[in-house]
């Protein structure tokens, strides 16, 4: 666990290192924007006589005309400078060169300028290979920057070229230390390890590591300019000389530890021999690149990256053959190899220009070393573990595999949390049950624990664990001695009962009287809730697979129902299941065709009659079935996929009917569900669609209902109501008093509204009052919370005077209007003007 963790840990270094930082005004890139000019050798590097140079911005002067000369830069619009402060940087990519002159003009025509040789560097180096010069006017003073170098390598190799703020500089400068500390601590740490451990053990392989280790640590303390904290003036052109022999070693010893590493006889001889052959060729190609005398610098670091290229290509031929050959190192070397050759793909890439510098690829660089430093110090102890203790290895193995087998034996038939059978001794009693010749009748009982993310939430997980230790017990004593009773899921549970229905109903009492239980766990308390779902062997079914479906269906019916209840499967259920299926098939195609619309009904202040809001009521124009209502294809509106395409559809012609006819619709109600509000991003999209329409947020209402609330974890859909309310969305809570949610909910969700069923409305003369004191009292908490109250269902004026006389203030129902298309609304108004 501990090697694992260092692993997932550099990892993330890397994967930190490599994401691409934002474009910030405290980094201006500069290297894009330049124009150049040539001169000789002995032209004066003055302002003056820098400015009368003929620049080209098109192009970069051939190398023959800069080779024994000078070559300029200039800042193509220096107004990209603007938003720099006094003492800013300029920073540029260190090369080779015999002198580099920065020169910064400002508008009253003063100059500024740096001049360097590579004894010279002085204190302008800087961490992450660059040489700095501080500019003492702020950026908006300045006129004209260049930047010249005397025999320069080649422009190509000059890759970079930027403007840092003090903070950017100051940052830029903390992130290379920290990295570069990491660096140094993983690759010190594993030469140390491969030092102690194994004294007396200096296999090929293992000297081969320590040499790429010290390489490593070399490369980079050079590469990055942290020697020059020790050796004062080694920087620039001599830490360039130096990077070349070491890159070139370090590749080069890479390639032959992987000779070495791997298991005898695993790889070709041929590939053996082309290892050491491309070793000795990058060490070569480095040489010829300090050296500088012969070739071009840009040939010969265009061939030193052809090489480089053609080594990780050998590695990855090797890792190959390796992997087919079934050896175990190579796995260990391929987890540390990898992020370096990616990494390195993009140095390549940039080195050729067809990526811009960027300090974030070479951090990654380095990162990816430390990590392959690990990475190759395990495969190494991996090889000694193997050669060492291959008998103890073989025993040990042969004792795991004793002990997993019992385990996983165990594991087969034995849930670990309860003791009870699992989901696969479920299927295997299950099948063996219906496969037994003879009319043998049981019943199957799925099982589904109410809330447990609730449960979870705020009891904890070890809460949770006991409440379903608890529920397999009661579970156990309820279906009696001859029942199997299995945990199936998380917090779904089978019972498997032999008989018909006396015994059904003896465990269904037993079953009820487990409903409602309190649950104490640290000093908190819960009441258990059960959903269960039954299905018949084999009146219901007479397979596995579709009795444990049915039985499924009867549970979805009993959640659907309100939970805490018991449902028998029922054919119409699978009916219902296959009329959803087929709603959701056409959906997508009702769509397209346009049959899907809004009809609008309003909502009136019940004392005037006037409207003050309407809601829009989906209607579907199916070509077989005609107009149906959602009451017949709601079970498809909750689908994720089909259910979330038409809810959106509807809020597209919604806002197009708001944005169209402000007079007419100057507010719409919109019925949303789970999915469209699944956490703060939906909400957000939500009201960018407004922006997009141009629609003030004031004018919509949202409403969700009860069982919306308790379907969702609270924290999200707090988030995401709290957004939509912030932002002036109404949010209303519909079909209130019908549903189970907690009176907790209207406190910690902000309700602007509360919509009273239209069951209450309905039955205000019907049921002895009790319906008038139910609206009484929900008018009261409603009023006392600071809320709107709306009553649906308002058929009579008998039922419109009772609802003013006990306080509600807005009423919907066909005594006010029946919903009409927005065709309709249009013809009735215009008549009306008429």
């Amino acid at each position: 666990m501990q090697l694992k963790s260092i692993f997932v840990f550099l990892w993330l270094c890397l994967v930190a290192q490599a994401l691409p930082t934002p474009a910030r005004a405290e980094v201006v890139r500069l290297r894009q924007e330049l124009c150049y000019a040539a001169a000789p050798a002995d032209a004066p590097a003055a302002a003056d006589a820098v400015a009368a140079l003929p620049f080209d911005c098109a192009r970069e002067p051939e190398y023959r005309a800069y080779r024994d000369g000078w070559v300029w830069l200039k800042l193509r619009d220096p107004s990209a400078l603007r938003a720099m402060p006094g003492g800013w940087q300029l920073a540029a990519d260190q090369t080779r060169f015999h002198r580099m002159v920065a020169l910064v003009v400002a508008r009253d025509g003063s100059v500024q300028s740096m001049d360097l040789t590579p004894d010279t560097i002085g204190e302008n180096w800087a961490l992450g290979g660059t040489l700095r010069m501080n500019v003492k006017r702020p950026g908006s003073e300045v006129r004209s920057v260049y930047v010249g170098f005397l025999k320069l390598d080649h422009l190509s190799l000059m890759r970079k070229l930027v403007a840092l703020s003090p903070p950017a500089a100051g940052t830029l400068d903390r992130m290379w230390l920290g990295l570069m500390g990491v660096f140094a601590g993983a690759i010190l740490s594993a030469l140390a390890y491969n030092l102690l451990i194994y004294t007396g053990q200096r296999l090929a392989f293992q000297r081969w590591y320590l040499l790429w280790s010290t390489l490593a640590l070399a490369y980079g303390f050079c590469w990055t300019n942290v020697l020059a904290f020790a050796i004062p003036g080694f920087a620039g052109p001599y830490a360039v000389g130096a990077d070349y022999i070491l890159v070139a070693a370090l590749i080069g010893s890479g390639n032959v530890f992987f000779l070495s590493v791997m298991e005898e006889g695993l790889l070709p001889r041929w590939l053996s021999r082309c290892g050491w052959s491309l070793a000795a060729l990058n060490v070569l190609a480095g040489l010829a690149a300090f050296a500088n005398t012969t070739l071009p610098p840009a040939t010969v670091d265009r061939w030193l990256n052809v090489i480089f290229v053609m080594s990780s290509l050998y590695v990855a031929t090797g890792v190959g053959f390796a992997i087919r050959a079934g050896s175990r190192v190579v796995w260990f070397y391929l987890a540390g190899w990898t992020p370096v050759l990616l990494v390195f793909v993009l140095r390549v890439g940039r080195n050729f220009g067809l990526l811009l510098q960027d300090d974030t690829v070479d951090m990654g660089t380095f990162a990816a070393l430390a990590f392959e430093s690990v990475a190759l110090s395990l495969a190494i102890a991996d090889r000694f573990r193997r050669l060492g203790k291959e008998r103890d290895a073989a025993e040990q193995a042969r004792r795991a595999i004793a002990i997993e087998s019992e385990t996983f034996r165990r594991a087969a038939h034995t849930d670990f949390l309860t003791g009870l059978g699992n989901r696969a001794s479920f299927q295997t009693i299950l099948r063996a049950m219906c496969e037994t010749p003879g009319e043998r009748h049981f019943m199957l009982l799925l099982v589904d624990v109410d809330n447990l993310k609730d449960i979870n939430d705020r009891l904890g997980h070890d809460g949770g664990d006991a409440l379903l230790e608890s529920v397999g017990r009661g579970l156990l004593e309820a279906a009696g001695p001859s029942a199997q009773v299995s945990r199936i899921g998380g917090d779904e549970f089978a019972i498997l009962l032999p008989g018909r229905e006396p015994e059904c109903l003896k465990v269904q009492a037993a079953l009820e009287a487990l409903q409602g239980t309190t649950l104490t766990h640290g000093g908190r308390s819960w009441s258990l809730s059960l959903s269960i779902g039954l299905a018949r062997f084999p009146e219901d079914a007479r397979t596995s697979d579709v009795l444990v479906k049915n039985a499924d269906l009867a549970l979805y019916h009993a959640k659907q129902q309100g939970r805490r209840s018991l449902h028998l499967y029922a054919p119409p259920m699978r009916a219902q299941l296959d009329r959803r299926r087929m709603f959701s098939e056409e959906a997508a195609g009702g769509i397209a065709r346009g049959e899907f619309s809004l009809h609008y009904q309003p909502i009136v202040d019940v004392q005037t009659g006037l409207p003050c809001s309407h809601e829009a009521l989906l209607r579907w124009h199916h070509p077989q079935h005609g107009t149906m209502t959602p009451a017949v294809f709601s079970d498809m509106l909750n689908e994720r996929t089909t259910g979330l395409a038409v809810q959106n559809h509807v809020l597209d012609m919604a806002l197009e009917a708001l944005q169209a006819h402000p007079e007419l619709l100057p507010k719409i109600s919109v019925n949303f569900t789970a999915a469209q509000l699944d956490g703060p991003h939906p909400a957000a999209r939500l009201l960018a669609r407004l922006r997009d329409h141009g629609i003030a947020p004031e004018r919509l209402c949202v409403e969700v209902t009860e069982e919306f609330v308790l379907d969702r974890t609270l924290g999200k859909t707090a988030k995401a109501l709290g957004l939509l309310h912030e932002a002036g969305i109404t949010v209303a809570l519909d079909d209130f008093g019908t549903g189970y949610a907690s009176l907790i909910h209207l406190k910690q969700l902000p309700f602007d509204m509360l919509k009273i069923d239209r069951s209450f409305t309905l039955g205000l003369f019907e049921d002895d009052g009790h319906s008038e004191e139910i609206i009484r009292v929900i008018v009261g908490l409603g009023h006392g919370l600071g809320k709107q109250v709306v009553a649906e269902g308002v058929e009579t004026e008998q039922q419109r005077r009772k609802l003013a006389e006990l306080g509600c203030e807005f009423g919907q129902g066909f005594l006010f209007a029946r919903p009409r298309s927005l065709e309709e609304m249009l013809g009735s108004s215009a008549s009306h003007a008429a």
